[in-house]
């Protein structure tokens, strides 16, 4: 879940957003407005997941949001793959609030599943005696990959270009197949029955699991 947070090209948006804010003509407040304006869409945003969360489920959220944040960076792709092909120094206004109006909704659409999620579905899934070593090691490579990405990041945006909005909207892709077929719904499902309820009834985890409890003991010998 960590890796695919990182992976979901969030840096790459944020990055990019204040170089778009300046071809609307904000000039030297660019990064001012860029930062007001993708905040003013995180924090309601993150508020809709809260609603929802233990409403429609974290697959509903994350499938809907991986939808929304493909079609945002597809359409980024184009519109500036558009300006590359015709060699003009800045980006039609037309084009340029198409761009940040796209910037938004992805936003929106990471703020209230992976951006959040990201980190309540790992707290849920590790079983109580393993939960603190479980949650350390999901700091631990968020953290990780937020330096991998943050680094190589320029030295992506200089040969993909518009590219590398192409080459994160894969990532989602691949992030919300993975959702589909792989992440089981936690749903008011006590952190005590996790594993009898959801990884022992999954089609695919189901095989990883024994019937050793998490001490380590058989089960027949309680």
């Amino acid at each position: 879940m960590q890796i695919f947070q990182q992976c979901s090209g969030i840096n790459a948006i944020m990055f990019y957003a204040p170089l778009l804010f300046s071809t609307l003509g904000f000039g030297s407040d660019a990064s001012l407005y860029s930062a007001v304006l993708t905040g003013a869409v995180n924090v309601p945003s993150t508020l809709v997941s809260i609603y929802f969360v233990d409403k429609v489920g974290r697959r509903v959220l994350l499938l809907e949001a991986g939808v929304q944040m493909f079609f945002s960076q597809l359409v980024i792709a184009i519109v500036l793959g558009i300006k590359v092909t015709d060699h003009s120094n800045n980006l039609s206004k037309g084009f340029a609030v198409l761009v940040v109006v796209m910037v938004c909704t992805y936003v929106a659409a990471f703020a209230w599943s992976w951006g959040p999620l990201g980190w309540l579905i790992p707290s849920e899934i590790f079983p109580l005696e393993t939960r603190s070593a479980g949650q350390s090691v999901t700091v631990c490579v968020n953290l990780l990959f937020t330096f991998i990405i943050a680094q190589a990041f320029l030295l992506m945006l200089c040969h993909f270009k518009f590219g590398i909005f192409i080459f994160f909207s894969l990532w989602v892709l691949v992030m919300t197949l993975f959702v589909m077929f792989l992440l089981p719904e936690t749903k008011n499902v006590p952190i005590e029955e996790m594993r009898e309820m959801v990884w022992k009834k999954h089609w695919f985890w189901a095989r990883f699991m024994d019937d050793q409890d998490v001490t380590g003991k058989k089960s027949n010998n309680r």
